[in-house]
């Protein structure tokens, strides 16, 4: 049993997955767009709370909030269900595969079989497509994959019934109602607006005034910590970064794309420049995790390397502070 489904590589897994159940569904509508009306980006810095025993930091909103989002900002309706039990995960699953309906699943990524070993870990909000079923394995359009895939029936369910933070509990979702006829700029105006509400939040530890926090704890993270842990802390944030998800760089070359095509749908020049530069700013994330790994690694040859850094990181933050302010502007 194979579904019509035609799989799109992109950038990242709920983005990915989103823009190709819409594509699938009738509405061809690109990764950049989902993230930008879908307010992807973001950042929040939760020191209390231990991820890989080091402080959590996310670069992006809640698993499942963009295509939430999109959804109600383009008058769409998706069902999500999740479930107790793995026999009634199952079932619905192959009802939705006889009825002909490609769904998306929140998944671990620890037993993703055709994941390279070093990009197995316990992360629980990856998102990929089943879009048919043999006698042994279910059909995988996983976004972040070049091409197609497949994983035995046991494989599906110990990934779709992973343990931990961000349990999936075997859920699937998929579009039920798609118009013919969408409000793309009204729908852009407002991913914008709350991006930048997020961005520019008065809080502390979120948005720029969290990145700015960041830059603070760098700079005492090898006196209060030692180097080991100090290393390990910068690790596990590179890693968030770059790693798990796109995170820094690889988030804002995204957002970029998506002001691109925004300023020719809201024939709004001042986007266009905008998004180039976000791009620039997306490279300096970029430069940041390449000097942050080479002190992990101890390959940095800078005497003050932990101050150097959250350098950068600060200025990356006064820019984007620049950068969510005029874009505010530019909207209003």
């Amino acid at each position: 049993m194979e579904l019509t489904f035609t799989h799109h590589q992109s950038a990242h897994c709920e983005n990915g997955v989103a823009s190709n159940l819409l594509k699938n569904s009738g509405l061809n509508i690109s990764e950049p767009m989902v993230f930008g009306i879908g307010s992807g980006l973001f950042f929040v810095y939760l020191p209390f709370i231990k991820v890989n025993y080091a402080p959590a930091i996310s670069y992006r909103t809640l698993p499942g909030q963009i295509f939430n989002k999109v959804a109600n900002r383009l008058n769409l309706k998706i069902k999500r269900q999740k479930f107790s039990s793995v026999s009634n995960a199952n079932k619905e699953l192959d009802e939705n595969l006889k009825n002909n309906i490609p769904t998306g699943l929140q998944v671990g990524v620890y037993n993703l079989s055709y994941f390279p070993d070093e990009y197995r870990f316990h992360f629980n909000a990856h998102n990929l497509v089943v879009y048919g079923k043999t006698e042994t394995d279910y059909l995988v359009s996983d976004p972040v994959m070049e091409t197609v895939t497949t994983l035995t029936h046991e494989e599906l369910d110990k990934v779709r019934f992973a343990k931990g933070a961000f349990a999936p509990r075997g859920q699937m979702y998929y579009p039920i109602q798609v118009p013919k006829d969408v409000d793309l700029k009204s729908a852009i105006i407002k991913g914008i607006k709350n991006t930048c509400r997020d961005m520019l939040a008065p809080m502390p530890i979120v948005g720029v005034r969290g990145i700015k926090f960041v830059s603070k704890q760098i700079r005492k993270w090898p006196i209060k910590h030692g180097t080991k842990k100090a290393n390990h802390y910068l690790a596990q944030m590179v890693r968030m970064q770059e790693e798990i998800g796109t995170g820094g760089g690889g988030f804002r070359f995204i957002y970029a794309a998506f002001l691109q095509e925004a300023s020719v749908i809201l024939g709004n020049e001042e986007l266009k420049e905008l998004s180039k530069e976000m791009t620039k700013i997306g490279d300096s994330w970029r430069d940041f995790a390449v000097e942050a790994s080479r002190i992990y690694k101890n390959r940095s040859a800078k005497e003050d390397a932990y101050n150097t850094i959250a350098d950068e990181l600060l200025d990356i933050a006064n820019r984007e502070e620049i950068f969510f302010k005029k874009l505010k502007k530019a909207i209003s």
